[in-house]
């Protein structure tokens, strides 16, 4: 049997919280780890081309076109004609992520900034940096 520091031990219960409470949500509103993640990225860019949106989710560009129209055909998205280019399209959410029931999809992240904010600043920013180095450590080459 293994002794597991307390840290590692920590940091996988956070981890299974996070991937438990984001399953239960996307579940809760049929949406895949994709979809979410194009739902958020196209809230922080507002318009975005499916290029870029390829790019980021790291699909192909047919994979982007089917997942755009099938977020599109929910109501859930928009595509918009370039006015200078129609060869062109951008994308517009057609939901409030901020309103519910959307607001679940980042819910986990925003509980978490406010229980971090809780915490005493000074301990908050040396178990960072504390964690970046062992993440570094652990990325590096050997």
């Amino acid at each position: 049997m293994s002794l597991r520091p307390a840290l590692s031990t920590a940091l996988d219960a956070y981890v299974e919280a996070r991937r438990s409470a984001e399953a239960a949500t996307r579940a809760e509103l049929r949406l895949s780890d994709t979809e979410v993640r194009a739902l958020l990225r196209i809230r922080e860019r507002p318009g975005i081309r499916p290029s870029e949106l390829r790019d980021h989710l790291g699909v192909t560009s047919a994979g982007v076109t089917t997942l755009v129209d099938r977020l599109v055909e929910r109501g859930l998205l928009r595509r918009e004609l370039d006015t200078e280019d129609r060869r062109v399209n951008h994308i517009h959410l057609e939901v409030d992520l901020d309103a519910l029931p959307w607001s679940q999809l980042d819910r986990f992240a925003r509980d978490l900034d406010a229980a971090v904010d809780g915490e005493p600043v000074a301990q908050s920013t040396a178990f960072a940096e504390m964690l970046g180095r062992i993440t570094r450590s652990v990325l590096a080459p050997r």
